[in-house]
């Protein structure tokens, strides 16, 4: 897995919008835009992008996935969890060229077709949601936290769980859902291995 500072973003041709200046104002200098290459959800995107934007604002603004919340904007809520090379992280601190030439999946790209993903399913069955802002960020996150094994007990997935927040405190469905989910996946997983 590459570092996210091992990037190197081509600049873009034509720079940046100049914005207009106050008469006898110093016009502020471009901002200059970088061209990167990502996958989304298993799909390529070739964008010019300036160097201050966010991967979640990337994703929400220039894409349209809007299922990636943006919550704090400072890392500490988890409502913008992606996965970014299969590792959950919160795309509000990662900037978009930190994304060049990487995979990135958001709750959009879990699904297949009409078929939930298991963890999808069991936040629905176990009623793991309230208002449901935090939950695409719960579900990337938990589908993380099974993946990387730490869903073998209530107090470990609890603990990995811990970055998401829920303002309405459905935490004891979301771990009941996480523990469903992760059962699911191992009974699936050992079907197609046998």
């Amino acid at each position: 897995m590459r570092s996210p500072d091992s990037s190197s973003p081509k600049p873009a041709p034509g720079g940046a919008a100049v914005a207009t200046a106050l008469p006898g104002a110093r016009a502020p200098a471009p901002v200059p835009t970088f061209e990167i290459t990502l996958r989304v959800n298993r799909k390529s995107h070739t964008l010019a992008v300036e160097p201050r934007v966010t991967l979640l604002d990337l994703l929400r603004e220039r894409l349209g996935l809007t299922g990636t919340k943006k919550g704090c904007n400072y890392g500490e809520c988890g409502a913008c969890t992606v996965h970014l090379d299969g590792r959950a992280v919160n795309a509000c601190m990662v900037l978009a060229v930190q994304a060049d030439g990487r995979e990135v999946t958001t709750i959009e790209g879990l699904a297949e077709g009409d078929r939930l993903h298991p963890v999808q399913q069991a936040f629905v069955e176990h009623d793991a949601l309230q208002c449901g802002f935090c939950t695409p960020g719960q579900i990337m996150s938990a589908v993380a936290c099974i993946e990387e094994g730490h869903a073998g007990s209530e107090a470990e997935i609890r603990e990995w769980m811990s970055g998401n927040l829920c303002r309405c405190s459905a935490y004891p469905q979301i771990v009941e859902a996480v523990k469903a989910a992760a059962a699911a996946m191992r009974k699936g997983a050992r079907r197609k291995a046998g």
